[in-house]
């Protein structure tokens, strides 16, 4: 009996991994939904559930036991559009050219998302899906005349409007490339010229979740095709500087906590410095935008109940890196520490994927081609995505695994220098060889000192060697990356 009710339960579990995806040649009508939620600069560890940070995510909580919660997600070029560039194309930097964030400085160097690029949308696009794109976008260069707003009246300009024939197969379209007044964002909609943005009176995440859950309900048909499934992308700015620009109750909750409530983490600097001032005057308000997205995102999984779509949508929620805060005295982003690289990533998908926590070495690139294995289009993956396809590994527990996860900065007039390195399970190596610097290396290792207090790269060179020949280099060239 007792081996008779083993087999029984291997059979159960074997039942709940093998549930065939769809596959991509029937009728488009049966294919699964996909809802992509991200915010901007929300670090890895400021979760409720993780435990780590006294922040307040109580949908994000819950959505956290319905799936996969990636422990190790990492963001390998920490900053905006970088990011956005390798999970649009499955690509890292030098090959799909974004390299750098997308703003005037920048253009001459043809820094934004090609037009030819093959992204995810444009294979759902071309094979039966409805899609829409709703808030920051940030993958464009802009150009004389500039558009006049906030955000393009310094040296440096940043927004722009995206033409329709650069939109990557989403029809529906509410979105900008870069606008940071939180509590009057700017958008162009979907049959708007360049000419014809607009502003809303109120908080970003708050009206892009209004928009994700009309587009959801989609009640007077025009929002989407209600005969196709649909594909649905909420990139909200928050939690992004300015901190403060949010809805006041969202505060009211950190109001009441202590400096020392909230900076329990031993890497914060002091408070007598000018990184530990920066920390305690901003980290309330860090948190509140963080609590703010959360419930945002609670409202969009509830409209996905109430339309009795939950079972049949792979839901993703993430971001596109972290933000240091003033920790490892870096002020924001786009350095190697964890406060910046590690991102939250949770993945829901009803009876195919089994809740759990997973330690997988997730890159960026690698989750253009795992979302489509998921939805059961693995043949329709480009040749060309540099990312892996771990959808089998994450609906059977089986598969190779990788290794480490590549780390990268370039400086867009010198691309064979800048910052590489490489994230394996316990070590972060950092190379540095920033233009007009000397060279500098790190060498962290995350099991004994997970705050990265202490640099080992003097007292381990021979570690260096080894995570630089085994990891780093394999990396180098598997992305044609020509730093050396």
């Amino acid at each position: 009996m007792r081996l008779l009710a083993s087999l029984l339960s291997l059979c159960s579990v074997s039942f709940l991994f093998a549930i065939p995806a769809t596959n991509g040649d029937e009728n488009p009508a049966q294919r699964p939904n996909l809802v992509f939620v991200f915010a901007d600069q929300m670090r890895g560890s400021a979760m409720g559930f993780l435990g780590e940070e006294p922040v307040l995510t109580p949908n994000l909580d819950r959505l956290a036991d319905q799936a996969i919660v990636f422990t190790e997600a990492a963001s390998n070029y920490p900053v905006c559009s970088p990011y956005r560039a390798m999970l649009m194309t499955g690509q890292y930097p030098h090959r799909n050219g974004v390299v750098s964030n997308c703003l005037n400085r920048t253009a001459p160097y043809g820094v934004e998302l090609k037009k030819e690029s093959r992204c995810w949308s444009d294979v759902l696009s071309d094979n039966g899906y409805s899609l829409g794109y709703i808030g920051k976008w940030h993958l464009e260069a802009p150009y004389e005349p500039y558009i006049d707003c906030a955000n393009n009246r310094g040296p440096n300009k940043w927004n722009e409007w995206t033409p329709p024939d650069r939109r990557h197969g989403f029809s529906y379209w509410y979105g900008y490339n870069t606008y940071d007044f939180h509590t009057r964002p700017l958008y162009w909609a979907t049959d708007a010229g360049r000419n014809e943005f607009h502003y809303v009176d109120q908080w970003g995440p708050e009206h892009e979740a209004d928009l994700a859950i009309d587009f959801l309900q989609n009640k007077d048909g025009n929002r989407r095709d209600p005969n196709k499934p649909f594909a649905m992308v909420v990139s909200m700015n928050p939690p992004h500087t300015p901190y403060h620009l949010h809805p006041d109750k969202y505060l009211e909750p950190y109001a009441k906590m202590t400096n020392e409530e909230l900076c329990q983490r031993p890497n914060i600097p002091p408070a007598n410095t000018r990184m530990g001032k920066l920390y305690r005057d901003q980290i309330r308000h860090y948190y509140a935008m963080i609590t703010g997205v959360d419930e945002q995102v609670g409202r969009i999984l509830h409209a996905l109940d109430e339309e009795g779509m939950a079972d049949n949508t792979l839901f993703v929620f993430t971001a596109d890196h972290g933000n240091c805060l003033g920790i490892h005295n870096h002020k924001t982003k786009n350095v190697p520490e964890e406060e910046s690289m590690r991102i939250p990533l949770l993945v829901r998908f009803p009876g195919k994927l089994k809740p759990h926590r997973d330690g997988l070495l997730i890159s960026v690139p690698d989750m253009y081609p795992t979302m489509l294995g998921l939805m059961g289009m693995e043949s329709k993956i480009p040749t060309d995505v540099d990312g892996t396809n771990y959808a089998s590994l994450l609906m059977t527990g089986k598969g190779d695994r990788p290794t480490s996860q590549m780390y990268i900065n370039i400086p867009v007039e010198a691309r064979s220098e800048g910052r590489r390195g490489v994230r394996t399970d316990r070590y972060t190596l950092i190379i540095d060889r920033m233009p007009k610097q000397e060279e500098r290396v790190l060498l962290y290792d995350r099991k004994t000192d997970p705050y990265q207090l202490e640099n080992l790269a003097d007292k381990q060179p021979e570690l260096v060697k080894k995570l630089t020949r085994d990891e780093l280099e394999p990396w180098l060239k598997r992305t044609g990356d020509s730093w050396e």
